[in-house]
């Protein structure tokens, strides 16, 4: 018989033949074994990816909190479930692959044959593949039971998590079709006995059906038809769930709500008590001031200032709040990028800026307290090792202790050059380690070079956030850390580290985050020698907890921090967004309220850089209000009502011990109506003196920045503050703080500096200042015949006072017109 004709299947005594199965039986065998090896290779990797799965189920923390539709700890959705699912998935790609390939090598081994009714098998190839297919049925019965968990997680409801409708239709199908797969499974190994498939046909069929009119029909008509008609009474209980189980996630479930009036008493006397907290007021926005430093500290080109820090320190005995700027190396700016440039010569940053935050020169400038190279203090925090080698900036490598002139900074017309001190990096010792650093940078010269030698040290990791990501990746690192200056004199970095999963229930998710957040950690990175310390900052969170009996003697207890470095944590601002956002919603724990959204809040607009953006939290310096005596380091932001602009409430976070990560929220009497942010703005813009002055400055050449609107509490009362910088239009153009814009109830002023504004608003304002001087000295003298005359010049001056705080500046003219003419004929008798 001729291949063309063997090409179609034969019949053979009730037995379908197919051709060229024996020819190529051999190969199949080949093709199968290779797919297996690649196939395991696969899925080897895909295991050990699961490391940190496994060690976490392994090492699970409770959390002593139960969902309330299961009942088990939270620790089991964060720490084994997620494990589990691989398992299963594992598992089934491994059977399902195993099927496919048994059933493949039984069928050129003519251990399956192909009959007119159907399919036979051999003993045993029916009992294998029997047994692989009831495998298959047991892990769909396990896929059916991780669906049941994964309820929690679900998006139907009015909340995050299982609602009516998934507890009331969805589970209950799933619980069948567990059962109908577990039932299949059975069927499936009874066919190992008979050789009838009609049950389990049958079971398959039966699973087919269920899933498709229980799993759509079914939870649509249970949504359609009894829970919509009765949402808020069906899903009352599961909105609860939802708020209490996102507040927990999100740490706001221990926020400490207040009272705050809003008074509009605040009286000079009340400035004076909270004096320290008007001298931190800051005017300084980052970008104008970022600009600033760069035209004025950067010395050179290849230095640049990456970002402004806020922080707090105690200068020449005042606690005063400051903006700090570390001097960091820019290679890429280097007048020439020749390799032993970049990676041998110049190989760190230099110092740093550090001045108050509402200090201005006469010229609009900020005041320093550390400026130049070498750094020159005014105040009592010196520098003693102002070389920065890793920061925000760091280049790949680069080698010290070279044949090559280290370079450290310049002075006058000539360079200063240094030999590194520390032990950061890695000794280079021999050529083997030379050869395996040229191969791991992808650079020939580091083999070529006689410039290093076997005590050179090469560092890398550089760039302080890989550095720490890298020796710790299941933490997520702020993409904003802050320098710190010790008391002996060092620069360290610190950063803020969180703990995050996406696996908690019935908590709603943030996009890119999870549904659950910890500010667990405070990294600190030595700026000189690049040694990092880890130091758990909430020793409750049970995912730390977790990672620490993972990862033994990595992280260290809070309270070995130094305490010079301790007293200068801080909230971190991403983790007060993220809680800002959800309580705004949150907060609002009364099922009824949330299902109807009638007390919802919002972060409030407000103009920066000529856009209207989301405010961000700021850092301030202030007495909290029935908090004490004593002012703190605190981070705050404000809301409104979603639609409307009126100011609700404010949120702070306590930074300085003992009372660090407190949160307080101070809301307004919802009857009275409390100035917002964007209103404010509003009121600024229509204001006619303030208006005419901002359309002159923003002509010929020139632009005005305005800064950010800062809400300030004072007492029972606010007072808002913005700062106006001036800049040419051109790039390039060295931002003035010009102005300062002070609001207080009804009242707007702009005055040169903030005490000047803040003396108009209540009585010490240099205008009427003035007014009392001269009605002092004309009148002085005058004999008490002209009683008629001064009562009728301090008539014309306290309705002047009176126009000035109503903000009626028309009038204010007209009775200084007034007083003028008064003194005149005062100075006439």
């Amino acid at each position: 018989m001729s291949l063309g004709r063997r090409k179609t299947p034969v019949l053979y005594y009730d037995i379908i033949e197919i051709p060229l199965v024996e020819q190529y039986r051999s190969m199949i065998d080949s093709v199968v074994l290779i797919f297996t090896a690649l196939i395991g290779y696969f899925l080897s990797g895909w295991g050990s990816a699961q490391w940190e799965n496994y060690l976490k189920f392994y090492n699970a923390t409770p959390f002593m909190i139960k969902d309330p539709l299961f009942s088990s700890d939270i620790s089991f959705y964060v720490f084994r479930l997620p494990f589990l699912r691989f398992i299963y998935q594992f598992g089934l790609f491994t059977v399902i692959f195993s099927l496919i390939a048994s059933a493949v090598i039984y069928v050129f081994h003519k251990k399956i044959w192909f009959v007119r009714r159907g399919i036979k098998f051999s003993e045993s190839a029916r009992i294998h593949l029997m047994i692989l297919a009831a495998l298959f049925f047991v892990l769909i019965a396990c896929r059916y039971k991780i669906d049941t968990y994964d309820l929690l997680y679900s998006e139907r409801g009015i909340v995050y998590g299982a609602a009516y409708t998934d507890i009331k239709a969805e589970l209950p199908v799933l619980k069948a079709m567990m059962a109908l797969s577990i039932l299949t499974a059975g069927l499936l190994l009874l066919n190992i006995v008979t050789s009838s498939y009609k049950l389990t046909l049958a079971g398959i069929g039966l699973m087919v059906a269920v899933g498709l009119i229980g799993g759509k029909v079914y939870p649509e008509f249970i949504q359609r038809f009894e829970v919509a008609p009765n949402e808020i009474v069906k899903e009352t209980p599961y909105i609860k769930s939802g708020i209490k189980f996102t507040r927990m996630a999100y740490k706001i479930d221990g926020v400490e709500e207040k009272d705050f009036p809003a008074s509009e008493k605040l009286s000079i006397d009340d400035i004076k008590k909270n004096d320290l907290t008007v001298r931190n007021i800051r005017l300084w926005d980052e970008a104008p001031l970022l600009s600033t430093y760069a035209q004025l500290q950067e010395i050179r080109t290849y230095y640049t200032f990456v970002d402004v820090d806020n922080d707090r320190y105690n200068i020449n005995g005042e606690y005063r709040q400051v903006m700090l700027s570390p001097r960091e190396l820019s290679s890429q700016n280097l007048p020439s990028r020749i390799w032993i440039n970049e990676h041998l010569t110049y190989t760190h940053g230099y110092g740093l800026c550090l001045g108050p935050v509402n200090q201005i020169s006469k010229e609009g400038l900020p005041e320093f307290m550390i400026k130049d190279i070498p750094p020159v203090s005014n105040a009592n925090i010196k520098i003693t090792r102002p070389e920065i080698y890793y920061g925000e900036m760091g280049n790949k490598y680069c080698f010290v202790n070279t044949k090559s002139k280290e370079f450290d900074y310049p002075s006058g017309e000539e360079n200063v050059y240094t030999t590194y001190k520390g032990s950061g990096g890695v000794r280079i010792g021999s050529f083997l380690k030379k050869l395996l650093f040229a191969i791991r940078f992808g650079e020939l010269k580091i083999i070529l070079s006689g410039d290093i030698m076997p005590d050179s040290r090469i560092m890398y990791y550089r760039n302080i956030i890989d550095r720490v990501s890298s020796a710790t990746p299941f933490i997520k690192y702020s993409s904003n850390p802050y320098m710190v200056v010790s008391s002996d004199g060092r620069l360290y970095w610190i950063i803020d580290g969180y703990t995050t999963t996406s696996d908690y229930p019935y908590s709603e998710p943030t996009p890119g985050l999870g549904n659950y957040i910890r500010n667990s950690v405070k990294a600190v990175v030595n700026a000189y020698d690049g040694k990092i310390d880890f130091f758990i900052s909430d020793p409750d969170d049970p995912l730390i907890k977790t990672y620490n009996k993972i990862f033994p003697g990595v992280f260290k207890r809070l309270d070995q921090m130094p305490d010079d470095l301790k007293s200068h944590i801080r909230y971190p601002q991403d983790f007060f967004s993220i809680q800002a956002d959800k309580y705004s919603t949150f907060h609002m724990t009364d099922p009824q309220v949330f299902y109807n959204k009638e007390d919802l809040w919002k972060i409030p607009l407000s103009t920066k850089s000529g856009a209207n953006q989301v405010m961000e939290p700021y850092y301030t310096i202030m007495k909290l209000a029935s908090e004490g005596t004593e002012e703190e380091f605190i981070l705050m932001i404000p809301f409104t009502p979603s639609k409307k602009n009126n100011m609700i409430s404010w949120m702070a976070a306590r930074c300085d011990a003992p009372n660090y990560g407190k949160l307080i929220v101070y809301n307004f009497p919802k009857q009275k109506l409390v100035y917002g942010p964007q209103q404010i703005e509003s009121r600024i813009d229509q204001d006619a003196e303030i208006s005419k002055q901002l359309t002159l400055w923003n002509q010929g050449g020139s632009s005005v920045i305005r800064g950010s609107l800062l809400v300030i509490p004072i007492e029972q009362s606010l007072i808002y503050v913005q700062p106006l910088y001036l800049s040419a239009s051109q790039g390039g153009g060295l931002p003035e703080l010009k102005r300062v814009i002070v609001a207080f109830g009804n009242q707007i002023v702009m005055e040169e500096n903030l005490e000047n504004a803040i003396g108009r608003i209540f009585g010490e304002g240099p205008k009427k200042a003035e007014i009392l001087k001269e009605i002092k000295d004309e009148v002085e003298g005058q004999v008490i015949s002209n009683n008629e005359l001064i009562n009728n010049a301090v008539y014309h001056y306290e309705k002047a006072v009176k126009f000035q705080r109503e903000g009626n500046w028309a009038g204010y003219g007209e009775e200084l017109k007034e007083l003028e003419k008064a003194l005149k004929e005062l100075k006439g008798k």
